[in-house]
């Protein structure tokens, strides 16, 4: 294995008002290092102008998404060796604008996210004497794939509709949004679905399937997406019954 390996690495100043170029760099190639690790050896001995995300380094905080060689990927997880002999290029994720160099912003993310309410709502709060929700292992395993998700944005950047539909609400805010809507302790769905069950939500989606593929906790949002369509076309011809109820 060569001592080296060459990093493309996306820079974008917006101070200088110039087009986004590539700087080059070459990198130690050691057995254990990750595409992390050789932008922060960039960042620490060549260049400290060099600006990104990461935080855990351990495949849960979802901060360090980047492009590598065009699929996304967590950099502290995806090692140099695997792309040897290079040279591998890094850019920000695909989708969302970018601040400077390899961060993005995600405030149409995050604003998504908070709309779709991901998290328990009760009609009626228990008291301490009423003790705790109960639920059965079965009940768990409805919705536990989609709790493993870590908001990384992986599958928005590889989503082909959220790049061109500006109102679709994505991947990882439906399959969240279906983990508590699956929930037997959550009192939310009737909230959620006007929303989820909209143009720009389920309805938006192809599915390709990407999102699921570049997942690097194995969620399917996908599958998730696809079970919100079923209950909302059963929801839409059952209101036709006299007996239907939404």
């Amino acid at each position: 294995m060569a001592d080296t390996i060459t990093i493309e690495v996306f820079r974008y100043r917006p101070e200088d008002g110039a087009e986004p170029v590539y700087d080059t760099f070459d990198v130690p190639l050691r057995q254990e290092w990750r595409v992390l690790d050789a932008l922060n050896h960039v960042k620490d001995e060549v260049d400290g102008s060099l600006t990104f995300r990461w935080s855990c380094r351990m495949g849960v905080c979802g901060s360090c998404g980047m492009m590598v060689n065009g699929v996304p990927k967590l950099t502290c997880s995806a090692f140099l060796r695997d792309f040897a002999p290079g040279p591998i290029r890094i850019d920000p994720l695909d989708g969302f604008p970018v601040e400077r160099d390899l961060v993005t912003v995600l405030d149409d993310f995050m604003g998504k996210l908070s709309a779709v309410t991901p998290w328990m709502v009760h009609k009626d709060e228990r008291s301490v004497e009423q003790g705790e929700y109960r639920q059965s292992p079965a009940e768990l395993a409805q919705f536990k794939q989609y709790s493993m998700c870590i908001n990384c944005t992986l599958c928005y950047a590889a989503c082909p509709v959220y790049t061109h539909e500006d109102d679709f609400l994505g991947p990882a805010v439906l399959a969240l949004a279906q983990r508590y809507n699956l929930d037997s302790r959550d009192d939310g769905n009737e909230q959620r679905y006007p929303l989820i069950w909209s143009d720009s939500g389920i309805w938006d989606c192809t599915f390709v399937g990407e999102c699921s593929v570049v997942c690097p906790k194995h969620v399917d949002p996908s599958a998730a997406i696809q079970q919100a369509k079923v209950q909302s076309a059963q929801s839409f011809f059952a209101s036709f019954l006299p007996f239907g109820k939404r």
